[in-house]
C-alpha cells in the first residue's frame, strides 16, 4: 500500500475516533505540537526507525516525550512505531487537518507577498476568498517571497491566483513572443 492510501486511511480512523469522542479540536492542536516536534527534531526519526532500539524502549521514549497528550495521539504514534510506518506521521496529520476542516467548511492557502502582510490586510483576504470559494472561513498562511517584485499570489490547492507583478509581467512576455509568431 502506497504511503499517501496509508496516511488517508489512518487520518480517516484518527478522524472519526475524534468525533465520537468529541475531542476534535484537542486532536488538532496536539497532531500540530507532534508535527512540529517531529520536523524540528530529524534526529527523533533516526531513533524511531533505528533497528538495533527495540520497539519497548522507543514506546517508552514516546510516552515520555509526549507525556501530556491525549492516550489515543500517543497510541497511534506507538502503533505507528510498531508497524514501521514513522516516516507517515506528518502526512496522517496534514491529512487529519485537512479533514477537520473540510468538517467545517474551512480551506487553507498560502499567500505570498513581498513583505509580512498586517492583520487587517490578512484578514481582508480571507473575507474576499472565503466568498469566493463559498466557505465559511479561509486560513492564510503568509509566505515572504521577494521576486514578486509586488503584489501578491495566492495559492488554494491546486489552483494559484497570481496578482504578482513579476507574474504580470511574464503573461505580457508571453503575449508579445505569441504575437509575433
Amino acid at each position: 500500500m502506497s504511503e499517501a492510501v496509508a496516511a488517508k486511511r489512518y487520518a480517516d480512523a484518527l478522524f472519526q475516533l475524534a468525533n465520537e469522542k468529541t475531542v476534535v479540536e484537542q486532536f488538532v492542536e496536539e497532531f500540530r505540537t507532534v508535527k512540529e516536534v517531529f520536523q524540528r527534531n530529524k534526529d527523533l526519526y533516526t531513533f524511531l526507525k533505528h533497528p538495533r532500539v527495540h520497539n519497548a524502549k522507543k514506546k517508552q521514549f514516546l510516552d515520555e516525550v509526549f507525556q501530556g497528550l491525549h492516550k489515543d495521539v500517543v497510541n497511534t504514534l506507538k502503533l505507528l512505531v510498531e508497524r514501521h510506518r514513522v516516516e507517515i506521521i506528518p502526512s496522517i496529520i496534514d491529512h487529519f487537518i485537512h479533514l477537520v476542516n473540510d468538517a467545517k467548511g474551512i480551506a487553507e492557502a498560502t499567500v505570498y507577498s513581498v513583505r509580512e502582510l498586517s492583520d487587517l490586510e490578512r484578514s481582508e483576504l480571507e473575507v474576499s476568498f472565503a466568498k469566493r470559494f463559498n466557505r465559511s472561513a479561509i486560513q492564510l498562511h503568509n509566505v515572504v517571497d521577494p521576486s514578486l517584485i509586488g503584489g501578491i499570489k495566492i495559492r488554494m490547492g491546486n489552483t494559484i491566483y497570481d496578482g504578482s507583478i513579476s507574474g504580470k509581467l511574464r503573461r505580457i512576455e508571453r503575449n508579445i513572443v505569441t504575437a509575433n509568431k
